[in-house]
């Protein structure tokens, strides 16, 4: 919702801003379908490679601080639905983690053609734990009406 370039680049400087955060990389941004409720706007999607000290609960937490920084309420609103901006921590390293706030890598990552599409834009290689290389992941979607933003 609102101006999503915008949201995006300032969630960027806000993350690397932090304390034990660096952006090492970032896709190209992809205009994608909605994803869950699709009665809604495209959306804008990338993934970006950070550099950390942080664990994985922390930087989960230091993700939703800068999603709540941007207007973020998820008390309010709508599963899947319409929000300011959506932050998700995807992996981290070779860490596979079950507990009930987190889980690694992310549970859906490989049903979901937005993640992967951008991702394999910046890491075709890499090999999530349990799952395979990203580039493949993304071969094994349709990935139709994904297009890339100049």
């Amino acid at each position: 919702m609102g101006d999503v370039a915008a949201a995006f680049a300032s969630a960027l400087r806000q993350l690397g801003a932090l304390p034990g955060i660096a952006v090492e990389a970032c896709s190209p941004r992809y205009r994608t379908p909605a994803w869950g409720l699709k009665d809604q706007p495209a959306f804008l999607n990338a993934v970006a490679r950070l550099r950390t000290s942080l664990g994985p609960e922390a930087l989960l937490a230091a993700l939703q601080a800068v999603e709540r920084a941007h207007g973020r309420d998820r008390a309010r609103e709508t599963r899947w639905g319409p929000r300011t901006l959506d932050l998700d921590l995807l992996a981290v390293e070779d860490v596979v983690l079950d507990s009930p706030d987190l889980v690694l890598p992310h549970p859906r990552l490989a049903e979901r053609a937005f993640v992967l599409v951008p991702w394999a834009a910046l890491e075709p290689d890499l090999v999530l734990p349990g799952l395979g290389r990203v580039a493949q992941l993304r071969d094994a979607l349709d990935c139709s009406g994904i297009e890339a933003i100049p």
